[in-house]
């Protein structure tokens, strides 16, 4: 059965003010939108495609499953991107006391974070790792790294696309201080309490 997945609505006017109105229509109408194109047109094919060919050297529904994990993430990482941001960038509720806990103090997440961001190729992604109960800063090179069992909770976009229109290809350390400076932690503790992490991190 074909599965077509609908662009999810962003507005700029819910964005930081340091996304302009010309990197938002190519990060989001052209990029993003391409990716949920595109994981549509994987879900036709898959439904035609030959399953007794299956090769792990090649075939049809080998490079079909391939190109749909890496779309279908590329999909979720940039709507919770859209969705860290365009709060005040003040840790509060819940979080805050994880972030103190997992890493010593809100000031030494965000410095790891800030280094995860100027070294990672593609992603940086706090998520709550359901096999620790702990929080993570992981990074991913392309949409299909990750780890398994961990929930992303804040994701941060650093392929070049996502700030050199304005900050400019040298522009990524800014870049990354002003995400953190418009993070929308009000959204992550509703993340939190949604998806009952209280009750895992209690148990873990």
């Amino acid at each position: 059965m074909k599965v077509l997945k609908a662009p999810q609505e962003i507005k700029l006017e819910k964005l930081p003010k340091w996304m302009s109105q010309k990197a938002f229509d190519e990060h989001y109408n052209v990029l993003y939108k391409g990716y949920v194109n595109k994981y549509n047109d994987i879900q036709e094919l898959l439904e035609k495609a030959d399953l007794s060919g299956g090769n792990a050297t090649y075939s049809q529904v080998r490079e079909l499953k391939r190109e749909e994990a890496f779309a279908a993430n590329a999909i979720r990482l940039h709507e919770a991107y859209f969705r860290s941001i365009g709060g005040d960038g003040q840790p509060s509720g819940k979080i805050t006391s994880w972030l103190t806990e997992d890493f010593g103090s809100v000031e030494n997440w965000a410095e790891q974070w800030r280094a995860c961001g100027m070294s990672a190729r593609g992603w940086v992604v706090l998520a709550y790792d359901m096999t620790d109960g702990r929080l993570h800063n992981y990074t991913l090179d392309i949409h299909s790294d990750g780890v398994w069992d961990a929930v992303p909770l804040l994701v941060l976009d650093v392929y070049e696309h996502a700030y050199y229109l304005d900050f400019a290809a040298s522009g990524r350390k800014t870049y990354v201080d002003s995400f953190i400076a418009s993070v929308d932690w009000a959204h992550v503790n509703k993340l939190v309490d949604h998806l009952e992490l209280e009750k895992a991190r209690s148990a873990a």
